[in-house]
């Protein structure tokens, strides 16, 4: 028996050292394995000691566009020159003094002769530890170059979907703030003053006109207390989404929505797909990489069925099968996916399921906005509309109401 020391991913993506005690290598691998570990790096104590991750004391992040371009590079320069001139080549033309200084401590830790992955270990911030399992099949696999590329493109994808969730969103929250500011705007500042024509009339005013007095008095008195209870009303909900129980209802509860929980489904089954394509096109055993692509998922419930299938698949079931039991994902990937078993391509049938989740996500987006947009210009005129016309009610009946 001799003693190992090694660096592991928990299924929660925690990073996790230690030392065991075992007969070789492989039977230390298995027994994490066991304890549901993934193996980043196992050596032998005696020659090859773990280190800590050397972090610095304010931490910086690269961002993801910073990453995506790293990896990018790298997939690149270690085609043509050794990893330790590649990471210092690309050190060396970062332009941000923060990325220099990450990237500098991981060229120094390939220098100190740890893999690419250890030296990764000391900026976990800017590095996922999906990022660096990745990294380490690559290396075990010999073909570093080769998963850097994948690892770009997915990167590269993911960014492409999330500006399209920004730009899907943006225009319509933008056109609906200003819509708000117009009209508040309107009841604060422009019908008090007209209104206060009509004081010394006396004649009862049209009822549309009443309303939307009132409604602009109530706005100028307690345009404070409306604020201050959407912040109170904000907090509160932040804070209950910490809580576990409270965030999977939450998220059920969106789930269940007719239209948008079908967006989140499919914009997590694309994001699902496409990460484990590429972890299983890269070498990465499938339970792995279920594993780990599970980060990905921010929905609670959709986390919690990733969970039940990785269970599902450890008792001898098919990704498939599993992915079908969950009810939870598209027919499309489970259809897929079970293609690709049968053909033993799984990975490139993920990623036409990835392409076409994608595809589906963006022409929802486009009409989406195509319908939602003269929607709001629509609702802003007509509450525009109302508040002349409760201003002009008035004035077109002044003679009756001054009693001439």
């Amino acid at each position: 028996m001799a003693e190992f020391d090694y660096v592991a991913i928990d299924p929660k993506g925690r990073e996790k050292l230690g030392r065991l005690t075992a007969d070789n290598d492989a039977d230390g691998r298995s027994k994490l394995e066991n304890q549901k570990l993934y193996v980043v790096t196992i050596s032998p104590a005696a020659e090859k000691a773990v280190r800590k991750p050397i972090l610095s004391s304010r931490q910086p992040k690269m961002s993801t566009k910073a990453l995506t371009l790293f990896t990018r590079q790298m997939s690149s320069l270690m085609r043509v020159s050794p990893l330790e001139e590649s990471l210092r080549t690309i050190s060396r033309q970062t332009e941000k003094e923060s990325h220099r200084t990450i990237l500098g401590n991981v060229h120094a830790g390939v220098v100190e002769g740890q893999t690419l992955a250890e030296a990764m270990r000391r900026e976990p911030k800017s590095f996922p530890a999906i990022f660096r399992a990745m990294v380490a099949a690559g290396e075990n696999s010999g073909s570093l170059p080769v998963i850097m590329e994948r690892l770009a493109d997915l990167l590269e994808k993911q960014a492409e979907i999330r500006g399209k969730i920004i730009s899907a969103l943006a225009y319509p929250v933008v056109l609906t703030l200003v819509a708000i500011a117009v009209v508040t705007g309107l009841m604060v500042s422009v019908v008090p003053r007209v209104v206060e024509q009509f004081d010394n009339a006396s004649r009862q005013l049209p009822l549309l006109t009443r309303i939307v007095i009132a409604v602009s008095q109530f706005l100028a008195e307690w345009w404070w207390a409306i604020l201050a209870g959407l912040v109170i009303m904000t907090l509160l909900l932040w804070q209950a989404l910490r809580n576990a129980d409270i965030r999977y209802r939450f998220d059920s509860m969106l789930l269940r929505l007719p239209i948008i929980g079908k967006l989140i489904r499919d914009v997590h089954a694309a994001r699902l797909a496409r990460t484990l394509a590429t972890m299983v096109q890269s070498g990465l055993p499938l339970l792995d990489g279920l594993k780990l692509t599970s980060q990905t998922i921010r929905n609670t419930v959709l986390r919690r069925s990733m969970d039940e299938i990785v269970e599902r698949i450890r008792g001898g079931g098919s990704l498939s099968g599993a992915l079908s039991a969950s009810g939870h994902f598209p027919p499309l990937l489970v259809y897929l996916a079970s293609s690709g078993e049968s053909a033993g391509q799984l990975g490139p049938m993920l990623d036409r399921a990835a392409d076409y989740l994608e595809r589906e996500f963006s022409n929802f987006t486009s009409t989406a906005l195509s319908l939602l947009e003269p929607a709001i210009i629509v609702i802003m005129g007509g509450l525009v509309a109302l508040i002349i016309l409760a201003i002009l009610l008035p004035i077109l009946q002044l003679q009756n109401l001054t009693g001439l």
